[in-house]
């Protein structure tokens, strides 16, 4: 194109184009035109004094008149709003009387205003002769336009950007204020809230149980009468001795002791009398004379009237048995108490789950509130009894695994076993996905779930940008097999600790050795059906991490040329033909893009052809760092888990499995010859201990066990607790914050700017969750139900 003033003079600034063909509007903008001339006939570029004669042979028969708009005015409003055609006879109809001649097409963009007044001729495009292709417009094109656009901003920019800064700086003011507000508002109703709980913790003491010695037999019964209060809505009866939730199926009914506890009903009316409402509670007897158990149940208190408990032995030989019974009136009702329990747990939830408080905050903040409900109800429980509520062989147990896994990570394994995925899986992408999840899931069976992530994250990154994947995608792969992989034994997730570790569940027959080969067989049918559910789920994603330079600009190219088309409208035959000429620019590229990604695909599908080369790299920067320390971590974690193994099997090893790992850290620690003690204790998740400490706190009525013990639901033990372990495992790959792991790999997703959000992992997680909990639930019907494994 071509632009000159009304009387065929050439203006200071004359500027002749064409349409571009491919890289023009990529790297240009469609932006404002400046003063700067490109002739099309010879390529040079045109200083303000050029003479008219160098106009170029676009106008064939037409050579003295041209076209000219007012560069003192908006140039895109004039574009798309001042539509009229010049006096060329044989191309244009007379539609206006405005001597100017305007373009409705986006190559032309807005002008910034100039001073004074200036006209310029407009050379339409279809009066590009043939021998004159695309390819020798698209210098010229990016020339002119890339220094109007400097004249542009130069001169109409500034205000723009003037106001745009004191906008974002107004907004950004009001967001500091915001969460300025908002974080002043959590504090202060945190700490309202702590101050309150401490208040009413503080007002009630602590109700220590007396407890009384009663001698009890077939002949001979203990009978007290007990005065009620006025405020009085349950009573607590509390036994102890040789006793058992229930009775073995042998003993019958013979082996037992029943408790009654009577009250009068308070009266409807005066002409009736009080009726006598009795409850009974039966205990059975331990034969053996067991360890000392302590039972407990609430009764209903209905009136005001004194309460009487009545204590007799059922049993085969005339023999005394002798109990511990204690007793306490509470100040709510069970649906209160489950009211207020409810609440309490749904806020440490919304605390955890919004991320308003760390995690171990939220669990102390919850057990400081159940304490004081507890208070306030009439059961504040004494220091040492909250103490006792805290189970510390789990405790030991993560303690001691957390100091061996802390110097093992000191030796470089995991960075080794990600390099030998990818040097065992040859570079192709599918076979190294599935080696590194089945690493990290072998490697979370036997660590801590958290620990293999926080370790294995940061090598899977480097390992995907050398692939050039999207580490995103195959971290959420690689977290979800570690959860699954940490419910295999019994120290592979927190959870299952807890199980192996109560003692009651023990003399239940619930040990290591057993627990651990239930769980491995139910996660090997997870992992069948968990990895071809994976490659379906990333069936139709993108697994690379970016495409090449050349296919992003081929892709903005198409863009910008059909952008540009679609603003042309056909009003003439001149326009139509302009629009056919972009269209088929768009169709033609993107046969080109086509082509281009198909073999861009066909690559990153196939083996990569460098893998060996970034074998040796990665080998150099990620190796074994101390081979002598790996021998010895090595031999003390395969001992410490031998011992595991071993308490199951053989009686004389008095060890639990707290002391094992406690014995296997000090064992470590004195091999490693571990000078910097500091070190190992950074390695040490305090946060995690102290918020499985307050949990313990908050949640000391075990749910599952009392269910085992209700002689009206008869449940066993052993199946209840598989379920758990699997449901609280894999369940965790539901959402982003289901599982410790997902949460730390996130974090160190994001901190090498990979970070995926929680959608991102709902997508693929919860349906991986739904499926592995699937099959754990049909195995667990298959092994207890059909086959009666209990």
């Amino acid at each position: 194109m071509r632009l000159e003033n009304r009387e065929g003079r050439p203006t200071s600034g004359v500027l002749e184009m064409e349409l571009p063909q491919a890289s023009a509007p990529s790297r240009a903008g469609l932006g404002s035109l400046g003063l700067v001339g490109l002739d099309s006939s010879n390529h040079r570029p045109q200083q303000g004094g050029s003479k008219a004669g160098s106009r170029g042979p676009y106008l064939s028969g037409a050579a003295g008149q041209s076209c000219w708009v007012p560069m003192d005015q908006d140039f895109g409003p004039f574009l798309t709003e001042r539509r009229s055609h010049c006096p060329f006879p044989k191309h244009f109809s007379s539609r206006s009387k405005d001597p100017c001649f305007t373009e409705n097409t986006p190559l032309l963009g807005s002008f910034s205003q100039e001073e004074g007044s200036r006209c310029m001729p407009v050379y339409r495009p279809e009066f590009i002769t043939a021998d004159e292709p695309w390819e020798n417009s698209s210098a010229e094109w990016e020339g002119g336009a890339l220094l109007s656009t400097e004249l542009a901003v130069s001169s109409g920019s500034a205000s723009t950007e003037k106001g745009e800064l004191l906008d974002s700086a107004h907004i950004r003011c009001h967001l500091s204020k915001l969460r300025c507000c908002v974080q002043w508002l959590k504090v202060s109703g945190l700490f309202v809230f702590v101050v309150l709980c401490s208040i009413l913790f503080s007002l009630y003491p602590d109700q220590g149980k007396f407890w009384q010695l009663l001698a009890v037999s077939p002949l001979e019964s203990y009978s007290v009468n007990l005065s009620s209060h006025a405020d009085s809505m349950l009573l607590q009866v509390d036994l102890a001795g040789a006793l058992v939730a229930s009775g073995p199926s042998h003993l019958g009914k013979e082996e037992h002791v029943a408790v009654e506890v009577t009250q009068a009903n308070a009266p409807g009316s005066r002409r009736r009398r009080p009726q006598q409402v009795t409850h009974n509670w039966t205990i059975f007897l331990n034969p053996s004379g067991g360890e000392h158990t302590v039972m407990s149940r609430t009764f209903e208190v209905l009136s005001r009237e004194p309460v009487s408990i009545n204590i007799r032995a059922s049993l085969q030989q005339t023999q005394i048995v002798p109990l511990l019974m204690a007793h306490q009136y509470l100040r709510a009702s069970i649906e209160a108490q489950v009211t207020i329990a409810a609440v309490i747990l749904a806020g440490v939830y919304v605390l955890i789950i919004f991320e308003i408080v760390h995690r171990t905050l939220a669990a102390m903040l919850g057990s400081l509130a159940a304490l004081a409900a507890l208070a306030v109800i009439g059961d504040r429980p004494t220091l040492t009894q909250v103490v006792e509520w805290i189970d510390f062989e789990t405790l030991a147990l993560l303690f001691g695994m957390m100091i061996l896994v802390a110097i093992f990570s000191e030796t470089g394994f995991f960075d080794y076993c990600a390099v030998k995925a990818y040097q065992l899986s040859r570079g192709r992408v599918w076979a190294m996905i599935i080696m590194l999840c089945l690493i990290a899931a072998v490697l979370s069976a036997f660590l801590d779930n958290v620990t293999t992530a926080l370790l294995f994250t940061p090598v899977t990154i480097r390992l995907c940008e050398v692939l050039n994947l999207d580490p995103r995608q195959v971290l959420i792969a690689e977290v979800i097999f570690t959860n699954i992989g940490g419910a295999a034994t019994a120290i592979g997730d927190p959870p299952n600790v807890i199980i192996v570790s109560n003692q009651e569940l023990r003399k239940m027959g619930l040990d290591f050795a057993g627990f651990t080969a239930h769980m491995f067989a139910g996660i090997c049918f997870v992992l069948l059906f968990s990895f071809p559910l994976l490659r379906l789920l990333y069936w139709n994603r993108k697994l690379y991490n970016k495409e090449p330079s050349e296919i992003v600009e081929l892709k903005h190219e198409i863009h910008v040329w059909r952008l540009t088309a679609q603003r042309i409208s056909p009003a003439s035959r001149e326009e139509t033909a302009v629009r056919g000429l972009l269209l088929e620019k768009v169709l033609s590229l993107e046969r080109l893009l086509a082509r281009r990604l198909h073999s861009f695909h066909r690559q990153i599908s196939q083996e990569d052809k460098n893998w060996e080369t970034n074998i040796q790299e990665l080998q150099k920067k990620h190796r074994i760092s101390d081979r002598t320390l790996l021998t010895k971590c090595v031999t003390v974690l395969g001992l410490v888990i031998f011992m595991f193994f071993l308490n199951s099997f053989v009686p004389g090893v008095h060890l639990d499995l707290g002391w094992i790992a406690i014995l296997g850290a000090i064992w470590l620690l004195i091999l490693a010859d571990i000078h910097d003690f500091e070190i190992i204790l950074h390695g040490v998740e305090w946060a995690t201990l102290l918020f499985f400490a307050a949990l313990f706190i908050l949640m000391e009525i075990p749910v599952l066990l009392n269910l085992s013990r209700d002689p009206e639901i008869s449940l066993p033990a052993p199946p209840l607790m598989y379920a758990l372990a699997l449901g609280a495992c894999l369940g965790g790959n539901g959402t982003l914050i289901g599982a410790s792991a997902n949460v730390v790999c996130a974090g160190i997703a994001e901190q090498h700017g990979y970070g995926f959000s929680f959608m991102e992992f709902f997508r693929l997680g919860f349906p991986m969750m739904i499926v592995s909990c699937m099959v754990g639930m049909c195995y667990l019907l298959v092994a207890h139900v059909v086959m009666g494994w209990n």
